[in-house]
């Protein structure tokens, strides 16, 4: 049987090809698909290529840094939030990196300025790779 690395219910994680060096995470395995908060939403054509440009708030309780990001759409899809809302979101893939670890992960954008965290992490993004202790948290920082 496979052994599988363990973190905790939040994790800190990069997004190194959006420029994200840090963001806090809610591991979230009642989530299907991983989220990150983003505003001014602006989809575009670069060539044959749908992309998007998005700015983001990456550290929580803290408005004043602001990144803008760009990543190519590889879906528009509708997903229901926790309160069962529904909302058509963007979808990118980028690489994450947690802990010594990177892969590449599905991401839909939305905004969660009201939220606690500014990124979730869905089950779909650590399928396979870890197992979830829910009274551990940033087992993955050195």
């Amino acid at each position: 049987m496979k052994q599988y690395k363990t973190v905790g219910w939040r994790e800190w994680v990069t997004l190194p090809e959006l420029g994200i060096d840090k963001i806090k995470a809610k591991v979230d395995t009642g989530a299907r698909t991983s989220a990150l908060h983003a505003f001014s939403l602006k989809p575009f054509k670069e060539g044959n290529k749908d992309r998007i440009s998005f700015d983001i708030h990456p550290l929580q309780h803290n408005t004043d840094k602001v990144l803008t990001c760009v990543a190519d759409i590889i879906d528009l899809r509708w997903v229901s939030d926790s309160g069962g809302h529904r909302e058509e979101r963007f979808v990118i893939c980028t690489p994450l990196s947690m802990g010594e670890e990177s892969w590449p992960i599905e991401i839909t954008l939305t905004e969660r300025d009201t939220m606690l965290f500014r990124m979730l992490l869905g089950r779909s993004a650590i399928r396979r790779r870890f197992m979830v202790n829910p009274a551990k948290s940033f087992i993955t920082t050195k």
